[in-house]
């Protein structure tokens, strides 16, 4: 499969503190891609990264063919990356409509009918719509979750990046936002899933990818990574010699 995304050599540093060690991997297009590591591994920062929030040190990040490592964050939403934030950051005073239609406008660059049809369908697609007129702030938490990704959604993403989405949800909720994955997922839209809930991680992705301090310690195929004694270690605290 063809690479959407290509990292090559990522550094990134803060003084001694290192959130990026020589990273290289490539997203094919239409993959779904989890990335697993310890708190403080430097998962959110490697998404920084990606979407142009970080500069980094050195190393190349390519984009469909093109160098995009000094890119800006926002030239970066319009050629079709597109995030949600671990702790949701919606617009609490504007609805889950108008919420949604800045990602339509700003994101896909949509004007008029085009861009009120789109977000609907997002919505819909989202399982929001019945809360389209609903003030951001008066949501539940997993409805903020379905908004981070509706707006995400609506700049009409080549990639998307999911952080820690799943965190703070019920069985039940997490289940329903897993589904609403999927179904993106099958709509062809590439995803790289940061997630501690590992079993939701699992029920998408095609391909693992584990870091710690920064550095790739292991990717392929979830169940291999998954029974792999080094991930044990160092991501689930098992010792590999018990």
């Amino acid at each position: 499969m063809t690479a959407l995304l290509s990292i090559a050599g990522l550094q990134k540093s803060f003084g001694a503190v290192v959130v990026a060690d020589d990273t290289s991997f490539d997203v094919a297009q239409g993959e779904a891609v989890g990335i697993l590591g310890p708190n403080g591994a430097g998962k959110t920062s490697l998404f920084n990264l990606i979407t142009g929030a970080l500069p980094p040190d050195a190393g190349r990040i390519t984009f469909e063919g093109a160098d995009i490592s000094a890119t800006s964050a926002a030239r970066r939403c319009k050629m079709g990356i597109a995030r949600s934030f671990q702790v949701p950051q919606p617009f609490g005073g504007m609805t889950v409509f108008e919420n949604a239609l800045v990602g339509a406008m700003e994101g896909a660059g949509l004007r008029g009918h085009d861009a009120e049809n789109h977000v609907l369908s997002v919505l819909e697609d989202t399982g929001l719509l019945p809360k389209a007129n609903v003030r951001a702030g008066a949501l539940t938490l997993l409805e903020r979750k379905r908004l981070e990704m509706a707006r995400a959604l609506s700049a009409r993403p080549k990639l998307l990046l999911l952080d820690e989405i799943a965190g703070g949800l019920t069985e039940a909720e997490c289940t329903a936002l897993i589904e609403t994955i999927q179904r993106v997922h099958a709509n062809g839209t590439t995803i790289i899933w940061i997630e501690h809930v590992v079993h939701a991680l699992l029920a998408v992705v095609e391909k693992l990818i584990v870091i710690d301090f920064g550095k790739k310690i292991a990717e392929g195929a979830p169940k291999a990574i998954m029974d792999s004694a080094e991930v044990k270690e160092i991501y689930l605290g098992v010792d590999p010699d018990v």
